[in-house]
């Protein structure tokens, strides 16, 4: 899988409201991470509703999950965002001729 492919199916993984409320969520979270319940709670989300967003998360590489006795820890897989943030922004106007008149202007820096 390219580069390309890699980004494009974890920015898909995030193109859905539910999905990108509940990464967000777990981002907020930090290194302890939540368990599905304290997600579930959070968001108001019905118990196989999450379970099916959390699953498509994981096959993303975004979210990464830990079983501590019964419950179920979720954390976000910070690597992976940034790698992904990174992904976007690391050839910001690579194409844009620096004798270009205000070319940091386009929003690059």
């Amino acid at each position: 899988m390219s580069d390309l492919d890699t980004a494009a199916a974890r920015l898909e993984a995030l193109g859905n409201p539910t999905r990108l409320a509940i990464y967000r969520t777990l981002v907020r979270a930090g290194d302890p991470g939540l368990a599905v319940g304290g997600i579930q709670e959070r968001l108001g989300l019905a118990g196989s509703t999450l379970s099916h967003h959390l699953h498509r998360l994981l096959i993303a590489g975004l979210v990464n999950q830990e079983r501590s006795g019964t419950t179920l820890i979720c954390r976000a897989n910070y690597a992976t965002m940034h790698e992904l943030v990174g992904y976007l922004a690391d050839e910001c106007c690579k194409d844009v001729e620096v004798s270009a008149p205000n070319a940091a202007a386009g929003g690059c820096k």
